[in-house]
């Protein structure tokens, strides 16, 4: 504006460009200011438009007001303007005629016709697209203006109408019915086909947030090795794209009404993970049994929801959930409790006693800082660059790495920021080593087998990135639906890629190099693995790594006492207990580095019966006979409710008119009809509605 007022035609252009080229690496990098301008009244359509504004001021203040240039840039503008309401129009019709009412995975849709999806450069941030089609006019202008060359400036004008009308034209023909998704209804019937034809017994049924969608991973593994015919049942569409590779189906649901008019009639059990609104929607079905099991056994508040009442049962890992449950006495009853371990630690590796490496590798992997304040969330905010600081100083070389939560900084700019500078500590001791002359030799002995793993990362991050999603490039969440279809030869291939991705991901870097790891790879068990001790704090993080039976730390952020800390707290009885200042750090680093020193060795191997339950039988063993006493229990319901409705029926009312016709008796007709109602694929009407309880629906 200040140029378009001085005039000065090239500062104009200069500001113009800066202009451009902010707004698009705005968008390139998802910035949140470009949320932040739309809700001060400068999203993204008016900020184009007042550079066309001041473009028109530019040419006015240059006294070009009176010249065909002028007007013919206004009526451009003006026409440009004018085509931003059908390309609206027009995408988000495509878009909302292309979305289905579920999402799916390894579920065959094939009763009904899912065309092919548009083009993404078509509709992937098409807004932007079309407003920069300006581009051509705002040009010509500028230099038409500058060197008195009008035509170079109608060519511009043109060039962007005639953009803009092809831009449109484009998107038309993906509005014709063969282009379309099929109906709601459609897609529906053919969903409840596939489930009948598929019989599912074993649901898991996940909801959450953007950040949740590791309590759902954790338990794909556990799925696909369940006895019975498990599904995934989802609610919300962005977490379909964060659910990890799996066989078992999946479907997402994210409208109630349609959920609760999904045919599950089959299903005996349903599996929860989290404690959040949307599970009403399924525990309103008595026909199932209704199970919470969590995503982590811990001490937190959270492993004793007073919510899980409204389960059937709650199953923990071991004796200590069910004492915890006891112990907060929030109306869980002892009997609706079951020990079933976790069978997700089946990946993690027994310690040897020694160490993995020359030196020792300790992992540091704290907690969020949760929803509130308490100093007892987390360590990182008052111990956690007291931790790292003590480690990389310690007195013998040790390895760190540091793995933070994924939730970390999402609430609190606080923790978000002492999350930076533990990174930048973990990073400055690297490159620090790195300098040393006895990790150099090393660095050098060790860097042809360091370039070949990283090529070969390389190389399977490709592979991988090939396979991450079946069907062709640029299909939307429609397309994806019908070809995501189970290949068992894909993921067999995946899962041996990611096995190579690991041990190559580890050879990448010395033994001895401090690393921050982020991200879903490597795993937290995997971590594990690589280490020989950890410090984290009262989460299902410890919990699992007792699994290890490898020494660890526990930090009494709330500065509760080493007693109190371990009365309140079962899964650190085990654990040498950090004060805020991690004075106590070289207790742990002694029993790393000398068995003889590890006097909590024996507390460990009885904390994991205890917190994890016995190693036999295993704990899918105990996870697949706990699923069938609880279907058979829900069969037990479901024949009991159908006979007392038999029971419970009206003695039927003579009817001459029936008896003179050869009708069957009136009692047995109802019957009949409350069967049919029940299951429409019972063969014979005349049968007794208690026979079979899988009728009951």
């Amino acid at each position: 504006m200040v140029a378009a007022l001085l005039p000065d035609i090239w500062l104009f252009a200069a500001a113009t460009a800066v202009t451009y080229i902010a707004d698009w690496y705005l968008h390139q990098r998802g910035s949140y200011l470009i949320n932040r301008l739309g809700k001060v009244r400068a999203g993204l359509s008016i900020r184009f438009l007042l550079r066309q504004l001041m473009v028109i001021l530019l040419l006015a203040r240059l006294d070009l007001a009176e010249e065909p240039l002028f007007y013919a840039a206004v009526a451009c503008f003006l026409v440009f303007y004018g085509l931003q309401a059908p390309h609206g129009a027009l995408t988000t019709l495509i878009k909302l005629r292309r979305t289905l009412p579920i999402v799916t995975r390894n579920v065959d849709l094939h009763a009904v016709r899912i065309p092919d999806a548009p083009p993404r450069a078509l509709l992937y941030r098409s807004s932007e697209k079309m407003l920069h089609l300006d581009l051509p006019a705002v040009v010509g202008v500028l230099v038409a203006a500058g060197t008195g060359e009008d035509y170079l400036g109608y060519i511009g004008a043109g060039v962007t109408l005639l953009l803009a009308l092809g831009y449109n034209a484009l998107l038309v023909p993906y509005l014709r019915r063969t282009r379309r998704a099929p109906s709601a209804p459609a897609v529906l019937k053919a969903l409840d086909t596939w489930l009948g034809e598929y019989q599912p017994t074993v649901v898991l049924y996940f909801s959450g947030s953007n950040e949740s969608a590791y309590q759902g991973n954790m338990w794909l593994d556990t799925m696909a090795a369940v006895e019975g015919r498990p599904l995934i049942v989802m609610r919300e569409r962005n977490l379909v794209a964060q659910l990890a590779d799996t066989s078992v189906p999946v479907v997402c649901v994210p409208a109630g009404t349609h959920l609760m008019n999904m045919n599950l009639s089959t299903v005996r059990v349903c599996l929860y993970p989290a404690n959040v609104g949307k599970n009403i929607h399924m525990l309103r079905v008595p026909t199932m049994k209704h199970v919470f099991i969590g995503h982590g056994d811990s001490d937190k508040l959270a492993s004793v929801n007073p919510y899980s009442k409204v389960y059937d049962e709650v199953w923990t890992a071991g004796r200590a959930g069910r004492d915890r449950y006891a112990l907060a006495d929030v109306g869980i009853r002892d009997e609706d409790i079951v020990e079933v371990g976790r069978p997700q630690l089946a990946p993690i590796e027994s310690w040897t006693g020694t160490t993995r490496n020359p030196i020792p590798t300790v992992l540091y992997a704290p907690t969020w800082e949760g929803w509130d304040d308490n100093p007892g969330n987390t360590s990182l905010l008052l111990a956690g660059e007291n931790i790292v600081r003590r480690l990389l100083k310690a007195d013998s070389p040790v390895r760190v790495i540091y793995k933070p939560h994924p939730f970390t900084g999402i609430r609190s700019a606080k923790a978000k920021a002492v999350d930076a500078r533990i990174k930048a500590l973990v990073a400055k001791a690297a490159q620090d080593r790195a300098a040393e002359s006895r990790w150099a030799q090393e660095a050098s002995a060790a860097a042809s087998g360091q370039r070949a793993a990283k090529a070969e990362l390389v190389r399977i991050e490709s592979r991988l990135a090939e396979l991450a999603k079946p069907g062709r490039a640029g299909g939307d969440e429609s397309e994806e639906s019908r070809v995501a279809l189970a290949d068992p030869a894909r993921q067999a291939e995946i899962a041996a890629l990611r096995t190579e991705w690991n041990d190559a991901y580890w050879r990448s870097f010395g033994w001895w190099e401090h690393k921050t790891v982020t991200g879903a790879r490597p795993k937290l068990y995997d971590c594990f693995n690589q280490s020989d001790a950890m410090v984290s704090d009262i989460s299902s993080v410890v919990s699992d790594f007792i699994a290890s039976g490898k020494p660890y730390a526990v930090t009494d952020s709330a500065e509760l006492g080493a007693d109190e800390f371990k009365r309140q707290n079962t899964a650190v009885r085990a654990a040498v207990i950090l004060s805020n200042g991690a004075q106590e750090i070289d207790q742990l680093l002694s029993a790393v580095a000398d068995p003889a020193a590890d006097s909590l060795a024996e507390a460990r191997h009885e904390l994991k019966t205890y917190l994890l339950g016995p190693d036999e039988p295993t704990s899918m063993e105990q996870f697949d006979a706990a699923v069938r006493a609880l279907a058979a229990k829900a069969e037990a319901r479901n024949a009991g409710v159908a006979q007392r409705v038999g029971e419970q029926l009206p003695e039927p009312l003579p009817d001459p008119e029936a008896a003179s016709s050869g009708a069957g008796d009136g009692a047995a007709e109802i019957i009949a009809e409350v069967e049919v109602a029940v299951d429409p694929d019972t063969p014979s009407p005349d049968a007794e509605i208690g026979a079979d309880p899988s009728v009951i629906r």
